[in-house]
């Protein structure tokens, strides 16, 4: 077991034992702190802040029992061992009920002391960080902190930036999993509007039958089954700011009225007569093409535009790998903390096979996979961990015709002696990427290694170039 420092409060009114365990653990690179009795003991317990307490059962005075219940009140979470006679066993387990650490029962072994004390240093240290992940994860974070660092969230982020203290209707556009509900608490906490409610609601999850008593709400006998008056959730984030998701789900009859609400600002609840104002800022978001919905009919144009005053699009997952290693870094502290573990990190593999796959499920699915990857881990995320396998974009490199790219070949006679020296470059280069690419089964990230560029240029480069990987390309 690895080596922690910490500091032992070692307490017994017998003054060799103080110090035969005083140089026991001293020699195991702790830091011994020594008191003759219980009194004392909680002295420095108050002013040295030890990590284990190492006490005797039996004291005169006060006890090891009663010092445990009282470094209890000052730090519930410190350790405390017991050291007992082999005839105070049963004692020693009542401890433990009582909320010892654990006990040693004596004659013991220097190897036995040094091990329980080892692993009380290293659980203690394992409580204190996940605290501090704990209290990190829950801090209201910036929209970068949420997001990631990569050019392409940037743009999102002066986005939210921009609109968040107006009063526009903002369409955000992205394909599952992106993060639009992220988006939209985040425009709603950068707004004036911070302190008033934010309810989101799924179109997609709300029975047609049941859409408009959700949205507008519902007066008493309004229908069958109506008992008692019902607030929808327009009227709800009165104030406030309303999150309709899939809005493309929201039936067309219910349309025309939301954009009666919208330009109005009144609402009548089902089988209501009495208007009532409303001031609730609408966001929506949608995963698929509105303005194609609209030219089919199945949405309708003028609420379109009357939603669409402001549009934030946000870039898959695949688009932006920057963003990978630090999302995964984040969702495996959330992990940490809900399976109360301390997975330290990922392997080179493993970030190599998160860089390399396409991440159809965007931040929803990273999140899940990492959240398994940190049950299933001991120490360090590793590659089989992710359970990405031959799905994580490994496979054939197709070459686009020199006439197909957006730069030139080497071959044409009507270009300046720049263009073919230009052009000759491009070919080298492009052919250099295309062999790498081959080598290392379309993998982008061992593709970028192996010649000695960075990830980001590689990837520009492949876009650039069109090669497709897998017959997807590359700018996907």
């Amino acid at each position: 077991m690895k080596t922690v420092q910490g500091r032992i409060l070692i307490v017994d009114d017998d003054h060799e034992m103080v110090r035969l365990l005083g140089q026991l653990v001293q020699r195991e690179g702790q830091t011994p702190l020594l008191a003759k009795d219980g009194v004392e003991a909680l002295q420095l317990i108050r002013a040295a802040d030890p990590d284990v307490v190492l006490a005797d059962l039996r004291m005169p005075g006060m006890d090891g029992m009663e010092l445990m219940r009282k470094a209890k009140e000052l730090d519930p979470d410190l350790p405390v061992i017991l050291i007992t006679a082999c005839t105070e066993v049963f004692a020693a387990v009542e401890a433990i009920r009582a909320g010892a650490y654990d006990y040693i029962a004596k004659p013991f072994q220097h190897q036995q002391v040094s091990r329980v004390v080892l692993r009380a240093l290293n659980e203690r240290r394992l409580k204190v960080e996940l605290k501090h992940l704990t209290d990190h994860v829950h801090q209201v974070l910036s929209p970068r902190e949420s997001f990631g660092p990569s050019e392409a969230i940037g743009k999102v982020i002066a986005a939210i930036e921009q609109v968040a203290k107006s009063n526009f209707s903002v369409l955000i556009v992205g394909e599952t999993g992106a993060g639009k509900e992220v988006v939209a608490r985040a425009i709603h906490q950068a707004s004036g509007r911070a302190r008033q409610p934010f309810v989101p609601v799924d179109c997609g999850a709300v029975p047609e039958a049941l859409f408009e008593s959700e949205l507008f709400g519902h007066e008493r006998g309004s229908f069958t089954g109506a008992n008692q008056m019902v607030v929808g959730k327009i009227e709800e984030t009165h104030t406030g700011t309303l999150f309709l998701d899939e809005i493309p789900n929201m039936p067309l009859a219910s349309q025309a009225k939301l954009l009666r609400v919208l330009q109005e600002k009144t609402l009548y609840r089902l089988g209501g007569v009495k208007p009532i104002k409303v001031d609730t800022r609408m966001l929506t978001a949608s995963g698929t093409d509105l303005e194609a919905l609209c030219e089919r009919g199945s949405f309708r144009s003028d609420l379109y535009f009357r939603l669409n005053e402001y549009t934030i699009f946000i870039p898959p997952l695949r688009q932006r790998c920057e963003d990978i290693p630090y999302l995964a870094k984040r969702f495996m502290d959330i992990a940490n903390i809900e399976l109360s573990k301390f997975i330290q990190g990922f392997s080179p593999a493993a970030v190599e096979a998160m860089l390399a796959y396409r991440w159809p499920g965007n931040v929803r699915q990273l999140r899940s996979v990492v959240r398994r990857a940190v049950l299933l881990a001991e120490e360090v995320v590793d590659e089989q961990h992710l359970g990405l396998g031959a799905k994580a974009g490994k496979g054939v490199v197709k070459e686009v015709p020199a006439e197909h790219s957006a730069t030139p070949g080497p071959g044409r006679s009507d270009l300046s002696l720049r263009e073919i020296v230009r052009g000759s470059t491009v070919h080298v280069e492009r052919t250099a990427i295309v062999h790498a690419l081959h080598k290392t089964g379309g993998n982008k990230a061992k593709a970028s290694r192996l010649l000695q560029v960075d990830y980001k240029t590689l990837h520009t480069k492949v876009k650039e170039y069109g090669i497709r990987i897998e017959g997807v390309h590359a700018n996907d």
